[in-house]
């Protein structure tokens, strides 16, 4: 503003100079000073001509700044001129300007470049009146469908017709499906494809996230690897480091020529607790004996409410000496075809642990409940219990983890394994500090 302000100070100084001449060349022109008045007259002229070419220069440089703003062109350098005092604020603008589109470059640089380094396809679409353009297609994109990087839709089109096709079937919507697309035109693979669209500022993005099934499971066998491999080695090592020391210790005093009475109760005590580990080791093998040769179900018609009945008698003496109540909320009945014997194992494991979650409540309770819903059922096991913790919500499905000090650990993992072998899944939710294990079954 004070710059504004300095440049209409000087064109009012200039009118009004170019005011005074022109009155005071009248003034001698009415005096008969003729010679006078032309050289005023010709100061006028001069003055006119000056303040012309500083009103255009003016003009010019505004044009060609904000010309540049309005066409991202930064290239110009005003840094020296910050101080000019006809355009100074204008400069200032312009570098501002500047700064902040080199930061928001430098921004869409580093962006791109974490988009380039992750093993997922992606593709960014920007719409365009009744067309899409190509926004933006990362290089795993590019390399592993050996596309190149387009700016049309159209030219896309014909690099991946199944692709596209897939997509401008649902209309360019949010979905989530596999689709079969031919890599390398030798062989077809499978991908996970997730969609989703945006709206910023007015222009409508849709963002394409590919990624291989393959890719996928090996992400998850690693991942799941390296958990088992965690337990194992701690379990392990837990029994095998004192059975080694306890053995040193034995071997020192079995090599004393004369064995004492305290020495042969030392003996006595390494050895019990040796035996100790050693069982404690071969329940962890044979846990994961069980885990890794589950026999395939051998699947019979059985009713709902008798597998729920069944594995509840099971359960009635434990119920009892725990005081826990137990309500059967699955108002109707259908006809299943499981492997009764291992069902009835996932149900007495799921009990078994509400029993151990009720342990230090009041309100001892737990509910069993089903829903039906297209071909598939859905069983409810409820507890009040005060829930699963967050921290480990995430492990509870892990082969021997456990939060019970004389828990294995497999009771969960066996259940799992159990039901996604008839086809299903197990899984739980937390609402309101309480655990809900859902036992979803083909029916």
């Amino acid at each position: 503003m004070l710059t504004s302000f300095k440049t209409y100070n000087l064109l009012f100084l200039r009118s009004i100079l170019i005011l005074c001449c022109v009155e005071f060349s009248l003034y001698m022109q009415r005096n008969h000073l003729v010679i006078t008045a032309v050289f005023g007259f010709v100061i006028v002229v001069f003055l006119l001509i000056e303040m012309y070419f500083y009103i255009k220069k003016i003009i010019l440089v505004y044009d060609k700044t904000i010309g540049s703003i309005l066409q991202n062109d930064f290239t110009s350098d005003y840094s020296m001129q910050k101080n000019n005092t006809n355009n100074g604020n204008l400069f200032q603008l312009y570098d501002t300007l500047k700064g902040k589109q080199n930061e928001q470059i430098s921004r869409d640089i580093i962006y791109r470049s974490i988009l380039n380094t992750i093993e997922t396809g992606i593709i960014i679409l920007q719409k365009q009146e009744a067309d899409w353009d190509v926004f933006l297609m990362n290089d795993y994109f590019s390399e592993h469908f050996e596309v190149p990087k387009v700016s049309k839709w159209k030219y896309l089109k014909n690099q991946l017709p199944t692709l596209c096709d897939a997509i401008e079937e649902q209309g360019f919507q949010e979905i989530k499906t596999s689709l079969e697309i031919s890599v390398n035109s030798q062989h077809t693979q499978t991908f996970v494809m997730q969609t989703s669209r945006a709206e910023i500022y007015g222009l409508d993005y849709f963002i394409v996230l590919l990624d291989s099934i393959q890719n996928v499971v090996e992400k998850k066998e690693k991942e799941a690897w390296v958990n088992l491999m965690k337990v194992i080695s701690h379990e392990l090592l837990n029994s095998i480091t004192p059975i080694r020391s306890l053995s040193q210790n034995l071997q020192e005093l079995v090599e004393q020529e004369t064995i004492s009475a305290e020495d042969l109760e030392d003996i006595r005590s390494s050895v019990g607790t040796m035996l100790r580990r050693s069982d404690l080791l071969q329940k962890f093998v044979e846990g994961y004996r069980k885990l890794a040769m589950l026999p395939s179900p051998k699947k019979e018609k059985i009713e709902l409410q008798q597998l729920i009945e069944n594995s509840l008698q099971i359960m009635t003496p434990l119920f009892r000496q725990n005081q826990i109540e137990v309500i059967n909320n699955i108002p109707f009945n259908r006809e299943l075809e499981v492997d009764s014997q291992q069902i009835e194992q996932v149900l007495i494991n799921l009990l078994t642990n509400c029993v151990h979650a009720l342990e230090h409540t009041a309100d001892k309770s737990i509910f069993i409940s089903a829903e039906a819903k297209e071909n598939r059922l859905f069983i409810n096991i409820t507890d009040t219990g005060s829930g699963i913790e967050k921290e480990i919500e995430n492990k509870i499905f892990l082969p021997f983890f456990t939060t019970r000090i004389a828990g294995a650990g497999i009771g969960l993992t066996l259940s799992k394994s159990i039901i996604e072998a008839h086809g299903g899944y197990l899984d739980f939710k937390n609402q309101n500090r309480q655990t809900t294990f859902v036992i979803c079954l083909i029916a």
